[in-house]
């Protein structure tokens, strides 16, 4: 049996007033009095009336979603930003819609598509490990959907960006191992093409520098930066009996698979080899040693990359000019590097 759902003609009729000002009350406009308004949503709430969000989200031709588009959510450091964007949208009236491209460009593509045909207010995105082009992200100018990128972005002028001090990151982690007396310091870094690990190699390579250590194009590793790729890069170097005692790693899954490796075959860290991480996952302090890393306010980020995107989706003028925020990074010593 289907139940007659409540209108605000419904209310109105019950009130003896006009449904206009029922709709008005119920989209808080500031046209009608709080205390009218008040007594409109109580008697809303007591005949059991809904708000039909669809329909009005088809008459407005927008919705109030915020998509969200990251790498992976089972990272510490993403799933720490979501709550800064969930938490900043709810605060702002909107709800999120997280989408994972699990690495890969062409489930990038299609979430933005998706997310565009469900007439998202806007997008906050973290681009994949394959994205190389970025004509995906074009579809969203040509829809007039506004867009912030946070920590993964793309070089192309005219874009709003949240990033991490990815330079000073690297930098402080290839100071902090020659600090403890290392010599020869390799660099496992992720795909040479992304902004942030052509940064953190770029703040690795001035690092060495500044200490008159010549730096070798060998000692750079680029992999997709997982466990299993720190496991097979460090067994690799081991075989080769290549010469090394430091290592600054772009991540601290790729850490891990070096430490275990290294512990596996009894080498002493850090009075051997001492390594340094980034991103401060929570399995880095339990790890044995305990993993020096660089810390980066992934939740700080979320908010900040939420609030620049509001801001664009209520600029009604489309002036606003394109705007970059650069969060700072820290280290945080532990066993790995404490020679």
């Amino acid at each position: 049996m289907e139940t007659n759902k409540v209108t605000i003609h419904d209310i109105a009729k019950s009130l003896n007033i006009d449904s206009s000002t029922v709709s008005r009350a119920l989209n808080d406009s500031p046209r009608v009095t709080q205390k009218t308004k008040d007594k409109i949503l109580a008697k809303a709430q007591s005949m059991g009336y809904q708000r039909n969000m669809l329909a009005s989200n088809l008459r407005k031709n927008v919705t109030n979603s915020i998509g969200v588009v990251i790498p992976r959510i089972s990272r510490h450091f993403f799933s720490s930003v979501i709550q800064g964007i969930e938490e900043t949208a709810y605060d702002a009236g909107y709800s999120v819609v997280i989408c994972q491209s699990l690495e890969e460009l062409k489930r990038e593509r299609n979430i933005i598509q998706t997310l565009v045909a469900n007439r998202v207010a806007g997008v906050l995105i973290s681009i994949s490990m394959e994205t190389t082009n970025y004509e995906h992200f074009q579809i969203l100018n040509s829809q007039g959907i506004p867009y912030v990128f946070f920590d993964r972005h793309c070089e192309i002028p005219a874009n709003n960006n949240v990033i991490i001090n990815d330079f000073k990151g690297g930098y402080d982690a290839t100071q902090h191992l020659v600090s403890k007396g290392c010599k020869n310091i390799l660099h496992f870094s992720g795909p040479g093409h992304l902004e942030i690990y052509k940064n953190r190699l770029k703040g690795y390579k001035k690092a060495l520098s500044d200490n008159n250590i010549l730096f070798k194009t060998e000692n750079i590793i680029s992999s997709k930066l997982m466990e299993q790729d720190g496991k097979v890069i460090t067994k690799k170097l081991m075989d080769d009996k290549v010469n090394f005692d430091g290592i600054f790693c772009a991540n601290d899954q790729v850490a891990i698979g070096a430490i275990k490796y290294l512990n596996e075959i009894g080498v002493k860290i850090p009075e051997q080899v001492a390594i340094v991480g980034f991103s401060n996952e929570p399995v880095s302090n339990v790890i044995t040693p305990s993993l020096t890393t660089i810390d980066q306010p992934g939740f700080e980020m979320g908010i900040k990359a939420t609030e620049l995107l509001i801001k664009n989706i209520k600029d009604q003028s489309g002036t606003l000019p394109p705007e970059t925020i650069t969060m700072e990074t820290n280290l945080i010593e532990r066993n790995s590097s404490q020679k």
